[in-house]
């Protein structure tokens, strides 16, 4: 039977006290090659903190950054993404967002998905972006 690799794992009661949760999650799995990514936020990964409030590209750029830290820790990268979903809370955002991923993928050519919804855990939070990766046998550049 495969075996699982849950990479930096937390419950919910840590990461939302001003909410009634006790779910224990992690930040990503490894199953089989493949690594999934929990949606990823304006938030640092290490404090918890919420940066660029009121600024959705810096949303993105700290979302972009927290996979590409989450990807090396699964042993994977960038450029093995296959799949990205794109989560904005006003069609508005769109642009701004697609520029900033489109700079942290540039030339992968990953299938995506956006979607507008009408709000995301937290109110200041404006852009959630999850992705799927591959481990690959290519050494990474």
């Amino acid at each position: 039977m495969p075996t699982h690799t849950r990479i930096r794992p937390f419950n919910t009661k840590e990461t939302y006290p001003e909410q009634n949760l006790d779910n224990d999650l992690c930040q990503a799995v490894v199953a089989n090659g493949v690594v999934y990514l929990r949606g990823q936020i304006g938030q640092d990964l290490e404090t918890r903190e919420s940066v660029g409030i009121g600024d959705v590209s810096a949303q993105t750029e700290k979302a972009m950054e927290n996979i590409a830290i989450l990807l090396d820790e699964a042993g994977s990268r960038l450029a093995d993404i296959v799949k990205v979903t794109i989560y904005i809370t006003d069609p508005q955002y769109r642009e701004a967002v697609y520029l900033v991923v489109g700079k942290w993928l540039k030339g992968v050519y990953p299938v995506s998905t956006g979607l507008v919804v009408s709000a995301l855990a937290r109110p200041e939070w404006v852009v959630e972006i999850d992705a799927i990766a591959v481990i690959s046998a290519l050494p990474v550049a």
